[in-house]
């Protein structure tokens, strides 16, 4: 079957993502058209055939390994066609696939591996042996050196309800929680996007973001599911990405608004229009006016798509382009086939620009938190305004994030309800942070917040007091041992005290306003 544009996968799929193996998103693909570039990366093209060829490889090195359904598989890889492979290959079998970022360090790779109760972990030399320290776990270490050739039988069968994926996010408190993903899940968030960027086989979608941020990984899926090309770009570099872009003639261009600043510093970017550009799409956080206003100049024959989203629900909302040069600061209305409730305290719908909370219903909805029975209950909800007499067979995502509504009925995202910062695209818990400081040894107290920034969206900002011992430049380089860089502090203040309030809490706005007193 030949996909040329959104709508037509649209016809033909809706009615499989409900009994279908995510996996054939990929099979089926390279089925259809095997010589088509699958993924490109580092120069280097992979058709779908040879895509598809790994995947059943390493879905044979699981099974051959004593693989179950419903095992989970932790993938520790570059971004690149290992990767995809990896991906598509555990879900081929039957297993849970845990995306880990490659910038993780040793603490919170030990922590996924270890909370999903990973059986196995697939890997690459060169990322596993640059560990400074290997993780403390008793999963089975399969490394993608020599993947043996496989004739192995299409993917196995899977519902929409089977768990496909686990991606973790922080949470309001500690460690990250894992959201538990559906192969329904996947097949819905991949059929939304497809429709709303109406994205077809023609198109090169860059991919600049890790397959463990669910805005990375559907870039993938996009591609699997359209036969569309995936442009893999790692280096963190805005020129090289610009040069890339260029080069490989991407027509879809994903990012985040740290990443969207940085390339309007460029002046290959800025100056000089993309001629293949076709789409720019934004989420992970606000992008500030201005810089609507400055992409919208500088690429002006591309639309910009400005976009909201969590993982517990993928993706919520998207402002059409042409909205967005008069309404640069909303996120406009719910995606294809699904519906957003904006409820105040009694769990009632608000009126046009009051503000409440943001309530996603529809298929893209996770099925929740991994082995956390009070997390879960907390965010995935029954519908508090489903008909009278209904059984409650629905649940819906009470995301934390406080909306508000326009006359029109868009949607604006006024801020985070659990104190949540947002950085350079993630999610990042205060909490988290802290625990780490404390088991530096060097700190008594300690007290993360965060800072307006420009680039980042926020920066993270700590106060500490230290420990009679205590110095504040071993603090700084366990911080940078210990962290992934959007996880780092950007600046950290010792004090002689941390600010209270009358409950003995630590008050975070007291703290940043007192300046200790000179000697």
């Amino acid at each position: 079957m030949e996909l040329q544009k959104g709508e037509d996968i649209l016809r033909e799929d809706r009615r499989r993502f409900l009994s279908g193996n995510a996996a054939d998103m990929l099979f089926e693909t390279a089925a259809s058209q095997p010589d088509q570039a699958a993924v490109v990366a580092d120069g280097a093209a992979t058709s779908y055939r040879d895509l598809a060829r790994q995947a059943r490889s390493v879905a044979s090195l699981l099974v051959r390994n004593g693989l179950e359904p419903g095992d989970r598989v932790g993938i520790l890889s570059h971004r690149d066609v290992r990767a995809a492979a990896c991906f598509f290959g555990a879900l081929a079998c039957g297993a849970v696939a845990v995306m880990v970022n490659e910038l993780l360090r040793p603490r919170q790779i030990e922590h996924i591996l270890g909370h999903s109760g990973a059986k196995f972990l697939l890997t690459t030399g060169e990322v596993f042996d640059r560990l400074p320290a290997r993780p403390a776990t008793d999963v089975l270490v399969l490394r993608l050196t020599d993947l043996p050739a496989s004739d192995d039988p299409d993917p196995r069968r899977r519902t929409d309800r089977d768990v496909a994926q686990i991606i973790y996010t922080s949470g309001s408190t500690g460690l990250p929680k894992g959201v538990v993903l559906s192969h329904g899940n996947l097949w819905a968030g991949m059929l939304a996007v497809v429709d709303y960027l109406g994205i077809s086989r023609d198109d090169r979608i860059a991919s600049l973001l890790p397959f463990s941020f669910d805005y990375g990984l559907n870039q993938l899926l996009c591609c699997a599911g359209t036969g569309a090309t995936l442009v893999v770009e790692r280096s963190p570099v805005p020129q090289r990405i610009v040069q890339t872009l260029r080069r490989e003639a991407v027509s879809v261009l994903p990012a985040v608004p740290p990443l969207w600043l940085q390339l309007l510093g460029v002046e290959a970017f800025s100056s000089e229009p993309l001629e293949s550009l076709r789409v720019m799409t934004n989420t992970g956080g606000r992008l500030p006016a201005e810089a609507v206003r400055k992409l919208r100049r500088c690429q002006p024959e591309a639309d910009l798509v400005l976009m909201y989203g969590l993982t517990e629900a993928f993706r919520s909302a998207y402002l059409p382009p042409e909205q967005a040069d008069h309404k640069p600061t909303s996120v406009g209305r719910a995606i294809p086939g699904a519906e957003l409730l904006v409820l105040n305290d009694e769990l009632s719908p608000c009126k046009p620009n009051e503000v409440g909370m943001l309530v996603h219903r529809g298929p893209t909805v996770a099925l929740g938190y991994w082995n956390d029975e009070e997390a879960t209950a907390k965010v995935f909800r029954d519908n508090p305004l489903r008909p009278a007499g209904t059984p409650p067979a629905e649940r819906v995502v009470f995301s934390g994030d406080l909306v508000y509504r326009d006359e029109d009925g868009d949607l604006y995202v006024v801020g985070r309800e659990d104190g949540l910062i947002k950085t350079m695209g993630y999610r990042v818990s205060p909490d988290e942070i802290v625990d780490v400081l404390y088991a530096s040894g060097q700190v008594v107290e300690a007290l993360v917040t965060s800072e307006p920034d420009e680039l980042r969206g926020s920066r993270i900002v700590a106060y500490v007091v230290l420990a009679e011992q205590g110095r504040l430049d071993r603090l700084m380089q366990f911080a940078a041992e210990q962290f992934p860089r959007y996880m780092q502090p950007s600046r950290i203040e010792a004090r002689r005290a941390l600010q209270r309030t009358s409950s003995g809490k630590h008050d975070a706005a007291a703290t940043v306003r007192h300046q200790d007193d000179p000697d």
